[in-house]
């Protein structure tokens, strides 16, 4: 397969070339995924004959595609030294982070404000891009064709607002980090990340 004609779609160039080169040299077998709303990407470690898998998102914009598909090659770079034994997002995988997001720094492939963001990220990553709330809210900013959408947390408590799936809640109050919402009419409680992209009706 051409990693590099298939990955120019989805990052800048120069950045596909080196991407190309890591799947090349670890023998990793990437796949650009549908869209999965809790997560961005994926690493899985050699098992039963197969070797390291990755897969992104297809759905994200060049950036949350880049520091994504860096996040899952830190995955495996931490798995290569450590196996099993070192914690999914402990310290090694941390500082395997900072190290492969540096050539893409010295690139100077992002904008000012993500740069901001990922440096702040970067100075202790969680588990990931889209659970870090001040990196996440950036990288959306940068999104196209989505212009119809909002984030629940933007809405006004008692907000109507409509799902993907075509199902429709009321906001609610914020808990610890969920909003409490009722879905219409059967009156059920979900939780909603304050990240959740919504259509609004009211």
């Amino acid at each position: 397969m051409d990693h590099l004609s298939i990955l120019k779609d989805y990052v800048p160039l120069e950045a596909a070339q080196l991407l190309t080169q890591w799947i090349t040299d670890s023998s990793c077998q990437f796949t650009i995924s549908g869209n999965r709303r809790s997560k961005f990407g994926d690493y899985r470690p050699p098992f039963k004959g197969k070797g390291h898998r990755i897969s992104v998102n297809y759905n994200l914009n060049q950036y949350a595609f880049l520091i994504t598909t860096v996040h899952e090659f830190a995955h495996l770079k931490t798995w290569k030294e450590h196996k099993n034994r070192a914690k999914p997002h402990g310290l090694s995988w941390k500082n395997n982070f900072k190290v492969l997001m540096e050539p893409f720094f010295a690139m100077n492939l992002f904008p000012e404000d993500i740069k901001s963001a990922v440096s702040l990220y970067l100075s202790n990553p969680g588990a990931s891009s889209c659970t870090d709330l001040n990196l996440f809210r950036t990288l959306q900013k940068y999104d196209e064709g989505k212009k119809e959408h909002v984030i629940l947390e933007q809405l006004p408590e008692n907000s109507t607002f409509v799902i993907s799936t075509g199902r429709v809640f009321e906001k609610g109050q914020k808990l610890r980090k969920r909003y409490r919402c009722i879905e219409k009419p059967s009156g059920k409680i979900y939780l909603f990340n304050p990240l959740a992209e919504v259509k609004i009706l009211s």
